[in-house]
C-alpha cells in the first residue's frame, strides 16, 4: 500500500492504538521553553513522577527574554517564569541553554541549527510554531500543557491521526519574491481555517528549489492556516544544512541516517485527503491587511471592497479593518510606518538578515521609523558579525540587537504603542499581538528593509 510521508512517520512511531480512540505516539524530541512547562513540571512533581527521558529533552527561555540587554528582566512575572524553567531543569535532569549563553535563541530556530531536529523524527512542544521543524522532514506539532506533562512522564503523547493534505507549488518564483511571501500567499487562498484536522506537506518545484531556511519559514507558518503541522521531505538541501551539525550524527553513522532520511518521502501514488496545486508566477511579494494572517494581498494591490466580501463576513471583515485604521479598497503601498521588526521564528535566521542588508546597504534608516532587528539566536548573531552584515546595518542607521522572539508578541519590552503601525517579519497580526492597540502588518525581510529605508510601506522591487 502506497504511503505519505506523514503516514510513514506516524506509522515508525505507533507504541499502541486504542480501540475507537487516540494513537499513542512515541516522541524522540521535546523541546521546552518559559511559557509553557510550569504547569506540566507541577503535575510530574505533585504526582512524585520523574522525567521519563530527560536527554531527549531541551530546554531555553525565549518568550520573555529581552533583546537589549539580557543581564536582568524586569517584569516581574517574566522573570519568574525564566527563573522557574532552571530550577525546572536542574531538577529533573534536563539540558537547559540558559538566557544571554551561546546556546541560546529562540527554541524554533535553535532546534534545526543545532541538528537537534532532524529527518522521521517526532517533535513536540509546548508552543503553536512547532511546525518549524517539519522543514527537516520530521513531524513537528505543538501541544498543550497537559501534554507536555504526559510526553515528560512517558516520552509518548494520545493524538488522534489528522488527515493528510499535499500543497504543490509549482514553477519559479518571481524576483523579490521569498518563502515568506508563499506562505501568505497560501494563507489568503486557503483561510487561516482551510487546512484544520491536517498535516500539510508541502511539494512542487518551488519547495524543491527553496533553500532551507526558506522551508524553515514556510513550515513555521502552516499553523497559521489550522493544520496539524506542516513537513517537507528531506534531500539533499536538508541533508548539507544538517551535516556537522553540533547533536546531528557524525562520520559513519551519519552515512547510514542519510541512507534511511532518502527513503522518507511519499510514495509516487500515495493518496492525499486532499491536494491543492498553485502556481508560483501568481504570488507577489505580500502584506497583510488585517487581524489574522490570511487576510493578505499583493503588495500592490487594494484591500477587497466590501461589495466583494460575502454579506456573512462583512461584519468581520469591517471590523479588522476597524481596528487597523484601514479602509475597504484602500492601497496600502505608500502608507507611513512607526515601527519595522525582523526577526521571530518565522524570520530571524541568518539568510533574512542577508536579504534585509542587500537593501539598506548604502541607503539610511527613514528618521520616522523604529527600528527592531533582532536574530533569533546567538549562532545567528555570530553570523552576522561574521560576514560583516552588523556593519552594513549600524551604516544604514540601524541597530543589531540580542537574540529575543522580540516584538513577535508582547511579552517583553520590545511592545509597538498603542496606534502605531509595526511592519512585521513575525507570524501574527492578531489585536494586540506586538502591544496592546498595537496594528501589525506581516511581510518578509525584503519588505521589511525597503519600508524601513522609506518609511512607507514600499515594494522592494522598486528600490
Amino acid at each position: 500500500m502506497a504511503n505519505t510521508l506523514f503516514d510513514k512517520i506516524w506509522d515508525k512511531h505507533v507504541v499502541q492504538t486504542v480501540e475507537d480512540g487516540p494513537t499513542q505516539l512515541y516522541i524522540d524530541r521535546l523541546y521546552c521553553h518559559e511559557v509553557t512547562t510550569p504547569q506540566a513540571f507541577d503535575t510530574l512533581r505533585d504526582k512524585g513522577i520523574k522525567v521519563f527521558r530527560p536527554d531527549h529533552i531541551f530546554a531555553m527561555p525565549d518568550h520573555n527574554t529581552p533583546s537589549d540587554q539580557q543581564e536582568v528582566i524586569n517584569d516581574p512575572i517574566g522573570r519568574k517564569q525564566v527563573e522557574t524553567l532552571k530550577k525546572n531543569c536542574e531538577e529533573f535532569g534536563i539540558t537547559h541553554f540558559t538566557m544571554g549563553t551561546k546556546d541560546n535563541g529562540i527554541i524554533h530556530v535553535v532546534g534545526p541549527e543545532k541538528g537537534l531536529s532532524l529527518p522521521g523524527m517526532t517533535i513536540v512542544c509546548g508552543d503553536s510554531h512547532t511546525s518549524t521543524h517539519g522543514a527537516v522532514g520530521a513531524l513537528a506539532m505543538g501541544i498543550g500543557t497537559s501534554e507536555v506533562a504526559e510526553v515528560l512522564a512517558s516520552q509518548t503523547i494520545l493524538q488522534s491521526k489528522p488527515k493528510s493534505m499535499r500543497i504543490n507549488i509549482e514553477g519559479e518564483l518571481q524576483p523579490g519574491v521569498t518563502a515568506k511571501d508563499v506562505a501568505l500567499y497560501i494563507m489568503a487562498q486557503m483561510t487561516t481555517s482551510g487546512a484544520t484536522g491536517y498535516v500539510v506537506e508541502y511539494a512542487g518545484s518551488v519547495i524543491r528549489n527553496m533553500s532551507m531556511e526558506g522551508r524553515l519559514t514556510l513550515s513555521n507558518l502552516s499553523i497559521e492556516m489550522g493544520s496539524r503541522a506542516g513537513i517537507i521531505a528531506p534531500d539533499e538541501t536538508t541533508f548539507a544544512y544538517l551535516k556537522g551539525r553540533e547533536y546531528a550524527p557524525k562520520g559513519e553513522a551519519w552515512d547510514k541516517a542519510v541512507e534511511e532520511w532518502k527513503k522518507l518521502k511519499s510514495d509516487d501514488n500515495a493518496v492525499f485527503d486532499k491536494e491543492v496545486t498553485y502556481n508560483a508566477a501568481d504570488i507577489a511579494p505580500r502584506i497583510t491587511y488585517g487581524t489574522n494572517p490570511g487576510a493578505g494581498i499583493a503588495i500592490d494591490g487594494n484591500i477587497p471592497t466590501l461589495e466583494s466580501i460575502p454579506e456573512a463576513e462583512r461584519a468581520g471583515f469591517l471590523s479588522q479593518l476597524e481596528y487597523m485604521q484601514f479602509n475597504p479598497g484602500e492601497k496600502l503601498e505608500g502608507h507611513p510606518v512607526d515601527y519595522v521588526f525582523l526577526g521571530a521564528c518565522t524570520n530571524g535566521r541568518i539568510e533574512d538578515f542577508r536579504a534585509f542588508a542587500s537593501i539598506v546597504k548604502g541607503k539610511k534608516k527613514a528618521d520616522n521609523v523604529v527600528a527592531w532587528l533582532v536574530p533569533g539566536s546567538w549562532l545567528v548573531r555570530k553570523q552576522i558579525v561574521e560576514e560583516g552584515i552588523d556593519k552594513i546595518l549600524e551604516e544604514a542607521g540601524f541597530e543589531l540587537r540580542l537574540p529575543s522572539c522580540s516584538s513577535c508578541l508582547a511579552m517583553n519590552p520590545d511592545k509597538v504603542p498603542a496606534g502605531k503601525l509595526s511592519i512585521s517579519t513575525s507570524n501574527r497580526n492578531f489585536v494586540g499581538r506586538q502591544g496592546p492597540g498595537a496594528r501589525t502588518v506581516l511581510c518578509s525581510p525584503l519588505v521589511a528593509a525597503a519600508s524601513a529605508i522609506t518609511g512607507v510601506i514600499t515594494d522592494p522591487r522598486k528600490l
